[in-house]
C-alpha cells in the first residue's frame, strides 16, 4: 500500500493539536504553586525542592525503550516512547514520560528532531525541537567559559605549568559543523593569548552535559565540574577545574537549567524534557534528576537510552542506573519490518516491497539485542512499530518467529492513532512487569581493569570475537592505572549504524574485532570513553542539510521541521 500524499507532516499535526496551559498538565501531577516555573504558557521548568518533599514517597516503576540498530529506513523508538506513555493513561495508569532533548545540530542536519511522530509526539514540538528553555545555550556557555578561562591562565602567566600542547578541554556549539573540529587559537601577538592547537565538539559531546545529565543535585553538580581534567601540566599530571578554581562559576551558570523541564503529549500526558547527551559519544540518556522526578510524580516512567541497546540501553543499564540507584522494570526494545529488511540485505528503494527472506535474516539483529538485555537479567517485550507498507506476510512472518522463540510481542500502530495504537503494548508491558523474573546486574564489576571492562562490553553487547588497543590507547591505560582512573564504568564511542565499528556491517555481523583508538577520561562524569573506529566527537553536515526546507511564514510559524 502506497503512502497518501494526504498525509500530514509532524509539524502540522502538532501545531493542530489543541495544547493546555502548562499549568494544567502541573494540576495532574499535584504540583505545587511555586515548584512551577513557567516558560511561556506550554512549558515550563520544576524546581528541585520537589525532590526533598516527596523523597519519602515511593519511585513508580521505570520501563527503558531502546532499539536495534538504527537504519535510514527509521525504527521510531522516540514515537513509540511517547505512544507508550499515552498507552498507559489509555488503560488509567498514571504515567509520565523522560525523554532527551534534541541537539541542533541533527535537527538541521539529517537525523531531525526527538519529539516523536505523527500522533505520538510531545509539543510544542518547534520549541522543543529549536531552543526550548535554552538549557542547551546554558551548557554551551559552560563549556566555553572554562575554556576562555583556561587559555586566560595559561596567557596571565601559567602559574599551573600547563602544557599547552596537552590541552585536552575543547570548545563546543550546538551544530554540525566540520570546518571546526582543528583550529588554531591564540593568533594575532602577545595581546591575542598563546598560540595552540584546539578544536570544537558538539555541545552533547561535552563532558559538562554528561556531568548535567548524572548529577544529582546543584552540590552533586559543582562537585562532578570540580573534577573535569582540562589539560596535563609539564610533569604530565591532570590539571582540574578545581585547580582553577572556577567550579562556582560554571555551576552558577547551570543553575536554571539543571532544573527538568515540563511539557505535555498530543493527548496531554505529561513530559519531563531534559538533557541530551549522544549515546554514539556519550551515554546518551535523558537527565537523572528528570528520571527521578518523574518517578515520583507518576507510577509509570517511561525512558529511552539512545540508538540501539548496544549504545543507549548499554549505557543506561552500566553507567546511569548504577549511579543513579535506578532499577528498571522491563526493556522495550523497538524494531520496524523495515529497518530488519534493510537489516537482512534490502537497498532503502525497495523496502516497500514484501521480502521475507531478508526479514527473516534481518532478525539475527534483534536477536543479538534481545540477548544483550538477557544478559542484564531483565525482562523484555518487542514493539513493533507498524509501518503502513507493512504487508500481513511480513506482520505475521514477526509474530511466529517471537512465538517460536517464546518472545512477547506486540504491534504498536502509535504514529496513526497515537494512544489508542499503544494500548496492545501498554497492556503487555504491565503484564511482563507483574509477572516476569527481574534479576538485573550491571554486566561487569567497576573494579576490574579497562581491559577487562572493554572486552566485556565488546564481546558480549557487540558480538565481537576480540578487542585490539593501539599503541596511544595502552599508554593511557598505563597512565590512568596511575591516576587511580581504573575503577571507572567504560563509555563506548561507537558507530551506531552497527555492532560493529564498521558502519557498513549491518546485520549481526560475526569474527570481527573492535579497535580502541584512544581513551578520553571523563572524570567528572564518573567513567572513562573509549573511542572506536572513526566515531567523531563533532559530525558534519550532509550534501542538502533539513535546514534547507525549513523557514517561518508570515505569522511566525515554524515550516518544514519534519
Amino acid at each position: 500500500m502506497e503512502l497518501s500524499t494526504e498525509i500530514k507532516s509532524d509539524i502540522k499535526i502538532a501545531q493542530e493539536a489543541e495544547i493546555k496551559p502548562i499549568k494544567d498538565i502541573a494540576e495532574q501531577l499535584d504540583l505545587l504553586e511555586e515548584e512551577l516555573e513557567p516558560y511561556g504558557h506550554y512549558k515550563a521548568k520544576i524546581s528541585l525542592d520537589l525532590m526533598e518533599r516527596l523523597k519519602t514517597k515511593e519511585d513508580g516503576k521505570v520501563i527503558l525503550v531502546t532499539s536495534i540498530n538504527p537504519t535510514p529506513a527509521g525504527e521510531g523508538k522516540s514515537t513509540i516512547t511517547v505512544g507508550l506513555g499515552q498507552g498507559f493513561a489509555k488503560i488509567g495508569k498514571k504515567a509520565m514520560i523522560a525523554m532527551r532533548e534534541p541537539s541542533l545540530g541533527p535537527t538541521m542536519g539529517i537525523k531531525g528532531g526527538a519529539t516523536g511522530g505523527g500522533y505520538s509526539q510531545v509539543i510544542p514540538m518547534e520549541d522543543i525541537n529549536l531552543h526550548f528553555t535554552g538549557d542547551f545555550h546554558a551548557i554551551t556557555s559552560a563549556n566555553n567559559a572554562l575554556a576562555a578561562l583556561l587559555d586566560n591562565h595559561i596567557h596571565q602567566g601559567n602559574q599551573l605549568q600547563i602544557d599547552v600542547r596537552r590541552v585536552v578541554w575543547k570548545r563546543v556549539v550546538d551544530l554540525n559543523d566540520r570546518a571546526l573540529r582543528h583550529v588554531i587559537v591564540g593568533l594575532g601577538g602577545p595581546l591575542q593569548g598563546v598560540p595552540r592547537e584546539d578544536g570544537f565538539d558538539i555541545t552533547v559531546a561535552s563532558e559538562i552535559m554528561a556531568i548535567f545529565c548524572l548529577a544529582t543535585d546543584i552540590q552533586d553538580l559543582k562537585r562532578r565540574i570540580s573534577k573535569i581534567v582540562v589539560a596535563y601540566n609539564i610533569k604530565k599530571e591532570p590539571v582540574t577545574v578545581a585547580d582553577l578554581g572556577v567550579e562556582g562559576a560554571l555551576t552558577l551558570l547551570l543553575k536554571d537549567a539543571l532544573k527538568p523541564n515540563l511539557v505535555q503529549t498530543l493527548e496531554h500526558t505529561p513530559a519531563l524534557i531534559h538533557g541530551g547527551p549522544f549515546a554514539n559519544i556519550a551515554h546518551g540518556c535523558n537527565s537523572v534528576i528528570a528520571t527521578k522526578m518523574a518517578a515520583k510524580l507518576a507510577d509509570f516512567v517511561i525512558t529511552e537510552g539512545g540508538f540501539g541497546a548496544d549504545l543507549g540501553a548499554e549505557k543506561f543499564l552500566d553507567i546511569k542506573a548504577r549511579a543513579a540507584g535506578i532499577k528498571p522494570e522491563v526493556v522495550v526494545i523497538v524494531a520496524t519490518i523495515r529497518a530488519l529488511k534493510m537489516h537482512g540485505g534490502v537497498p532503502k528503494d525497495n523496502l516497500k516491497q514484501e521480502n521475507l527472506e531478508a526479514l527473516s535474516n534481518g532478525l539475527e539483529n534483534l536477536q543479538k539485542h534481545i540477548e544483550t538485555i538477557q544478559a542484564f537479567g531483565l525482562p523484555f517485550v518487542i514493539a513493533i512499530n507498524r509501518f503502513v507498507t507493512d504487508t500481513k506476510n511480513e506482520v505475521q512472518k514477526i509474530k511466529t518467529w517471537c512465538a517460536e522463540q517464546s518472545y512477547p510481542v506486540a504491534l504498536a500502530d502509535v504514529w496513526e492513532k497515537g494512544g489508542d495504537g499503544g494500548v496492545e503494548l501498554a497492556q503487555l508491558v504491565l503484564e511482563t512487569i507483574n509477572s516476569a523474573e527481574n534479576c538485573f546486574a550491571p554486566l561487569y564489576d567497576v573494579s576490574s581493569s579497562i581491559i577487562e571492562k572493554v572486552k566485556t562490553i565488546a564481546t558480549m553487547v557487540y558480538g565481537a570475537k576480540d578487542v585490539e588497543f593501539s599503541s596511544k590507547a595502552q599508554k593511557q591505560i598505563i597512565e590512568f592505572e596511575k591516576f587511580g582512573w581504573d575503577n571507572l564504568p567504560i563509555c563506548m564511542a561507537k558507530t551506531q549504524y552497527s555492532l560493529s565499528d564498521d558502519p557498513t556491517l549491518l546485520g549481526r555481523p560475526t569474527n570481527f574485532t573492535i579497535t580502541i583508538r584512544e581513551f578520553k577520561p571523563s572524570i567528572g562524569a564518573g567513567f572513562l570513553v573509549a573511542l572506536t573506529g572513526d566515531v567523531m566527537t563533532m559530525p558534519g553536515l550532509p550534501k542538502k542539510p533539513s535546514a534547507l526546507n525549513m523557514d517561518v511564514n508570515e505569522e511566525g510559524k515554524a515550516v518544514g521541521l519534519f
